[in-house]
């Protein structure tokens, strides 16, 4: 196995392109507990070029109905990354200033529930700036949502066969 790097312009390329549309190749999770997640794996996809296809703990999508919790969950894309010791991307809980664009935001609740993943797009000043579904987002200031907990995830890299 090797390990390449996460290609963040595409990863933002892609949020840039797809955060006020649907990709017809993707399921619309709107009205199924929301798509923040699973526009946020898809951009993940878009840097690193391939999905972990382990069953039940891997990170993938075929089909709406064919794909893991962690590619639609916001706490099993959480678990995938930072515990992914396989094939596909993987990475670390960080502070926010140590965000790059491309790397995910999970929003929470004081109990530690988190319920939304913004894909890190840019910055401004000190600002992070974000794309998100649901309510769709691109270039969004994080510091305009409304939230009691906030976590980072940093993609350390990318692991191919």
């Amino acid at each position: 196995m090797t390990t390449s790097t996460y290609n963040r312009p595409e990863a933002a390329a892609y949020a840039k392109k797809w955060a006020y549309g649907r990709n017809p190749a993707y399921y619309n999770f709107n009205r199924l507990g929301g798509d923040c997640t699973n526009f946020a794996s898809q951009c993940i996809y878009a840097g690193a070029g391939i999905m972990n296809f382990t069953p039940v703990f891997g990170w993938f999508y075929k089909t709406a109905n064919d794909r893991t919790a962690s590619w639609t969950g916001v706490e099993y894309l959480y678990n995938f990354l930072t515990k992914n010791e396989g094939v596909g991307p993987f990475a670390k809980e960080v502070p926010l200033d140590e965000l790059e664009i491309g790397d995910i935001v999970q929003l929470g609740r004081e109990t530690g529930d988190f319920y939304h993943s913004p894909v890190v797009v840019g910055f401004s000043g000190r600002r992070i700036l974000v794309a998100a579904h649901s309510n769709d987002v691109y270039g969004k200031p994080l510091d305009t949502y409304v939230f009691e907990k906030v976590r980072g995830i940093h993609i350390l890299g990318v692991r191919k066969y």
